[in-house]
């Protein structure tokens, strides 16, 4: 789930523990079959919340440097797009997909003991996360080159 960041100096909301907080609705999903729904919607706020902290720093980075405001509303809705498809959307609907796939799969096994059906969908999806990340994050910085980004110049 680590944007492009273009090689910049080290940005804190992407180099640091605070990343983290962009991986909790993957978190989320995988537990799903194991917690409240309510918890697996908290889990899509803190990673809201962190899209939302990396918006905030991008565009007031943008407007100090330039001062101007259309560059600072590119770039805000640039790094939302991106970190809400590439942090949020993709990633929560596939480890969704792939702990129900692997619950269904595990649950319809005859010879599986009744511990790994409980919780070898939460495993699976926790263990998935990091395969993730990288083909997902340059699924969406190649489709936004593609498209939005082609028609929006900073």
């Amino acid at each position: 789930m680590a944007s492009d960041n273009g090689g910049a100096s080290r940005d804190p909301l992407r180099d640091s523990f605070l990343r983290y907080f962009g991986y909790a609705n993957e978190v989320g999903e995988a537990f799903r079959p194991l917690i409240p729904r309510s918890i697996v919607r908290l889990s899509y706020g803190v990673a809201i919340g962190y899209v939302l902290a990396d918006v905030g720093s991008k565009t007031k980075e943008t407007y100090e440097g330039n001062k101007k405001v259309k560059n600072a509303a590119i770039t805000a809705l640039d790094v939302f797009l991106w970190q809400l498809f590439a942090s949020v959307i993709i990633p929560g609907f596939t480890i969704n997909r792939i702990t129900a796939l692997s619950g269904r799969l595990l649950r319809n096994s005859k010879k599986t003991n009744e511990a790994i059906k409980r919780l070898g969908p939460t495993a699976i999806g926790l263990i998935s996360i990091p395969f993730i990340v990288k083909p997902i994050d340059a699924f969406v910085t190649y489709t936004m080159d593609e498209t939005y980004r082609k028609h929006v110049k900073s």
